[in-house]
C-alpha cells in the first residue's frame, strides 16, 4: 500500500484528487495539505511514500517545500503538479529532487502511473511537459532566458508581483520585511535591465511566467 499525501492550496483541488486515488486498491490518501509549510509538517507526520505538491501556493511554494522534504526526508517521492507546463518551474523542480512533474489535467491512470513509477524509484513527466522542457532546453543552448538568471526566491517574488501583489502583501506571504522584498525587487530589475513591474510583467508575459492562481 503506497501512502500519498495530497498538496494543493485549492480545496476542490485535493479533495477532488483525493476521492478519485481513495477508490485506487493500493493507494492510502494520508492527508491533504494547503501549503508548502503545511506540506512539511504533515511529511513530518505521516511519512508518506509519495508527495503530490502543488507547484503554485502561499508562503514558501512547492519549489520551497520540496527542497526541503528531500532535505530531511530524502527517501520521500515527490511529484510536482502543476496548471502549468511551460514556464521555468518544470526544470526547477526536478533540480529540487522531485522524480515527477505533471499537469492537472492528465487522466486518472496517468497520474495513477505516475505515482506508481516514481514509487519503484523511476522519474515520470508529462508528455507535454517533457516536449516543452526539451524544447526550452535546444532554446538554451542559442542563448539563455533572462529569466534564467533568477534565484528560486526571485523568481517566487517575480511571480507574485506579475499577479498584482503589492510588497507587504507579499511580505507577508513569505515571512519577509518589505525591506527585503523590495531589495529582492530591484536587484531582479538590474539583473533582468528593466525599471518596472509592468516591464517585468511584459517580460514574464513573454517567457511564459505567468500563472493561474499562482499565490491565493
Amino acid at each position: 500500500m503506497l501512502k500519498v499525501l495530497i498538496v494543493d492550496d485549492h480545496g476542490i483541488v485535493s479533495t477532488g484528487i483525493s476521492r478519485m486515488l481513495q477508490d485506487v486498491s493500493n493507494l492510502q490518501v494520508v492527508g491533504c495539505a494547503a501549503s508548502g509549510e503545511e506540506a512539511i509538517t504533515l511529511t513530518k507526520e505521516t511519512l508518506p511514500d509519495i508527495v503530490l505538491m502543488d507547484v503554485h501556493m502561499p508562503g514558501i511554494g512547492g519549489l520551497g517545500a520540496t527542497k526541503e522534504i528531500k532535505r530531511i526526508l530524502p527517501k520521500t517521492k515527490i511529484i510536482a503538479l502543476s496548471a502549468l507546463d511551460d514556464n521555468p518551474y518544470p526544470t526547477k523542480l526536478i533540480e529540487a529532487g522531485a522524480s515527477g512533474y505533471i499537469t492537472k489535467g492528465i487522466a486518472l491512470d496517468e497520474m495513477i502511473s505516475a505515482i506508481e513509477k516514481v514509487a519503484k524509484g523511476g522519474k515520470y513527466i508529462s508528455s507535454d511537459v517533457a516536449q516543452k522542457m526539451a524544447l526550452s532546453q535546444m532554446s538554451k543552448e542559442d542563448g539563455d532566458t533572462p529569466l534564467d538568471s533568477l534565484s528560486d526566491r526571485e523568481l517566487q517574488i517575480a511571480q507574485m508581483i506579475v499577479d498584482c501583489r503589492k510588497v507587504q502583501d507579499i511580505a507577508e506571504k513569505l515571512n519577509l520585511s518589505a525591506k527585503t522584498v523590495n531589495t529582492y525587487r530591484y536587484r531582479m530589475f538590474e539583473k533582468l535591465s528593466i525599471g518596472s513591474d509592468v516591464e517585468l510583467a511584459r517580460l514574464a508575459m513573454r517567457h511564459n511566467l505567468l500563472g493561474v492562481g499562482a499565490v491565493d
